[in-house]
């Protein structure tokens, strides 16, 4: 990814910033960090500086993406003074483990759905025409989860944040796959839990071990090199897709509680701090 310039959500710590490592080490030309954590995009910045080469630029700009205004504010910041960007990771998010009565509606409800689902696409749609009216390759990463195809308890709001990202994502890649701009491609992501942090305290299902931050993001690197339209993490994920669509809901949700053990993975659920 030489010389290709970089936007990235959720980049303060965790994934974000592996992803911003990542580019980095690549050779990117602009690397801009997008977080509400502006202690943290400062040691993520000086951190990154120290091992950039003198062509990459890294930027961080503090940004809250629950404000589409925010958003688009930041994303006009970046057309201004790069000329838009090639690669758009929308990396993050936000997580409530609890019960749909026990959320608050502003503070949970209204903030994960602004978060996960319409920031992703506030900020995709300020970057968009770019990336249509160049010839050059572009790309745009959802990071999405397989919470938004398989439904489970103390994820409701979680979930459906996830299922209207995939919605958007793939509908997305389809139009402009369809309207003919092949230079830009969507991958989505749907991975399963993964120690970030995140989803501290819950059982991953069976067959479907934590994952390791450093392989997911070794696997949506290479998909989204190869402009790979939906990667799903583990190979499990697959499976429960496809039993979920053959089965009737009574069987599958049998097997999904008491066999696979995902209805109770978020029992002991404490997130991040």
């Amino acid at each position: 990814m030489e010389n290709t310039r970089f936007v990235i959500t959720g980049a303060a710590s965790g994934m974000g910033l592996m992803y911003a490592r990542r580019a980095v080490a690549e050779g990117a030309a602009v690397v801009v960090l997008w977080d509400l954590d502006k202690a943290g995009l400062a040691r993520a910045t000086s951190e990154l500086s120290k091992v950039a080469r003198p062509t990459t630029q890294v930027v961080a700009d503090t940004v809250d993406l629950s404000s589409r205004s925010a958003i688009e504010k930041a994303a006009a910041a970046v057309t201004a003074k790069f000329g838009g960007t090639d690669v758009l990771i929308n990396n993050a998010g936000v997580v409530r483990g609890a019960f749909f009565w026990d959320h608050d509606n502003a503070k949970h409800t209204e903030l994960t759905m602004q978060v996960n689902a319409l920031a992703p696409m506030f900020a995709t749609h300020e970057f968009l025409p770019g990336m249509m009216a160049s010839s050059s390759p572009a790309r745009i990463v959802n990071i999405a989860s397989a919470a938004g195809m398989l439904s489970n308890p103390k994820m409701s709001v979680y979930a459906s944040s996830k299922w209207a990202l995939i919605g958007w994502s793939d509908s997305l890649r389809l139009e402009l796959k369809r309207e003919g701009y092949p230079q830009v491609a969507v991958t989505t992501v749907a991975p399963s839990y993964i120690s970030t942090g995140m989803f501290e305290g819950v059982r991953g299902p069976l067959m479907t071990p934590i994952m390791k931050p450093e392989y997911a993001v070794d696997r949506v690197w290479r998909a989204m090199i190869s402009g790979k339209s939906f990667l799903m993490l583990p190979w499990s994920v697959h499976l429960s897709k496809f039993l979920k669509g053959v089965l009737p809901q009574r069987a599958f949700d049998w097997i999904a509680g008491n066999v696979f053990h995902v209805y109770d993975s978020m029992e002991h659920f404490t997130g991040r701090k």
